[in-house]
């Protein structure tokens, strides 16, 4: 008798416990993240893929000094946006711990060395296509909803914040990844560059589809600076030209299509953060910001330290804040730091049409 009472104490404690996990509040604002390397929060380590940022000195700067899949010395670009959101950086989709209350802080769907067509990136094989990004947050309101109901999951994903950080791999690791690449006899570059905005579109479309209302859409960042750039296509330590040229090309062309886009919607769904912008006020000056350089990658080898991934037997930096690059193309966690604080305060330079202070305080009151 005493065990059965036991029992069953137990299974009400256990029901008890259940159900104060799937009444977790709610109205905490949901924040997701889509894209590459640039925001991928360790999606690729459960992948079999050479796009990993899984052994040292990757994360050296995070709390547990240990690489969690970031491509950074600690904090990426999505989880200092987290911070200003007021939301905890949400957890990779592919993490065992994204469940319960967890699924309320939103999803990391990105992963690194995808972009907007699907062929970018063939050469690590096994990474999350952006339609696969997209399937799988479907999937994840489908967990959602039958944790908190589905009209309550589609009010969280409606109010949701979400990043769309994707591009500049279409460019690096397929257009121009080598001479005579297979895009390259196939577009020019003004056409590419057309292909492009026009697929990019349907997945900005889809993403609407799917109930998002609050996306932050970058463009392409200064394709031609980082220091891997730098080291095999540039000239006398410049950014390369060419890569330059085809962020230049990029850059208005998006614009114009999410300009558009809202038209079509009606609002001010998506936002355009214009990296190139933010990225090169650091880079062409970058002792005003407390950089000793925006050339050299705190870890690599070769030229600039550009040459390769960063590994254990890299030359490493001892000061990580004085460097914008840490790795041959991701800016460290100070750099990112940075550029999400010209996102929050700066003019329709940096974000159009408002900053993300603007968005978050009209989205308060919404």
């Amino acid at each position: 008798m005493a065990n059965l009472l036991l029992l069953s104490g137990l299974i009400i404690i256990s029901l008890v416990l259940a159900c104060q996990r799937v009444t977790a509040n709610p109205e905490a604002r949901a924040f997701f993240v889509f894209g590459d390397s640039i925001v991928d929060n360790g999606n690729n380590n459960f992948l079999a893929t050479s796009a990993r940022a899984d052994s040292p000195p990757y994360g050296i700067d995070s709390p547990s000094h240990r690489p969690t899949g970031r491509f950074s010395n600690g904090l990426n670009f999505a989880d200092v946006i987290s911070e200003h959101v007021g939301s905890e950086p949400p957890l990779p989709y592919f993490s065992p711990e994204l469940k319960d209350e967890k699924l309320l802080v939103g999803a990391n769907f990105a992963s690194a060395g995808v972009g907007i067509l699907n062929d970018t990136g063939a050469q690590f094989v096994n990474i999350i296509r952006m339609y696969k990004q997209l399937q799988l947050f479907q999937h994840y309101q489908e967990r959602l909803a039958i944790h908190f109901g589905s009209e309550q999951a589609k009010r969280i994903v409606n109010r949701a914040m979400v990043l769309s950080c994707v591009g500049e791999n279409d460019f690096v690791n397929n257009y121009y990844l080598i001479p005579y690449s297979p895009r390259s006899r196939q577009f020019s570059l003004n056409d590419y560059v057309r292909y492009l905005v026009a697929e990019y579109r349907k997945i900005l479309r889809r993403l609407y589809d799917l109930g998002a209302r609050r996306v932050l859409v970058t463009g392409a960042g200064p394709m031609g600076c980082p220091p891997a750039e730098v080291a095999i296509r540039g000239r006398n330590g410049q950014c390369a030209v060419e890569l330059q040229r085809a962020s230049a090309l990029y850059n208005p062309q998006l614009v114009q299509m999410i300009n558009g886009l809202n038209q079509e919607l009606g609002s001010n769904i998506f936002v355009s953060v214009n990296a190139l912008n933010m990225n090169m006020d650091l880079i062409n000056n970058p002792q005003a910001y407390g950089f000793v350089t925006a050339k050299i990658a705190c870890c690599g080898q070769g030229p600039y330290n550009g040459l390769g991934m960063c590994t254990p037997v890299s030359n490493l930096c001892n000061n990580r804040n004085q460097y914008f690059f840490w790795d041959n193309f991701h800016p460290t966690e100070r750099a990112n730091r940075i550029l999400v604080q010209q996102m929050m305060t700066g003019s329709t330079k940096y974000m159009h049409p408002m900053n993300l202070s603007t968005i978050i305080a009209l989205d308060s009151r919404a």
